[in-house]
């Protein structure tokens, strides 16, 4: 006799207080049953963040490190090409200071040479 088509104003009254009571009842369960998988859901968001942040962390480390390795890569790339110029520099210096002692030698032999030759020659003469 639920749906009685005699309803007086109390009657309906009644029924409207009872389904918000029931409406708020399954409200407050489902609630709490969602507070449970909330908490769930939450430490699972917070477990995410972390693992990224990890991530993120290892991933700037790495970056560090290969720029660090770049870096010493490039100082000792500078220092040999420094030490290969400063060779190269030393031993043009060396052909340098060869090519001037031979010249020198040449113009000393030369010289000893026409002595020679005057010196025979006036040997001759006298």
């Amino acid at each position: 006799m639920r749906h009685a088509r005699n309803n007086e104003l109390t009657d309906r009254r009644s029924a409207a207080s009872d389904a918000k009571a029931y409406l708020l009842t399954a409200y407050r369960a489902a609630k709490t049953a969602a507070e449970r998988s909330q908490a769930a859901r939450q430490a699972e968001r917070i477990a995410l963040v972390e693992a990224r942040d990890a991530r993120h962390a290892e991933r700037e480390r790495v970056k560090n490190e290969e720029r660090t390795r770049r870096e010493t890569l490039a100082v000792q790339e500078q220092a040999a090409i420094e030490a290969a110029a400063a060779a190269e520099i030393a031993a043009r210096q060396s052909a340098e200071n060869a090519r001037i002692s031979r010249v020198v030698e040449d113009e000393a032999a030369r010289k000893a040479e026409r002595d020679r030759r005057y010196a025979a020659r006036k040997a001759r003469q006298a």
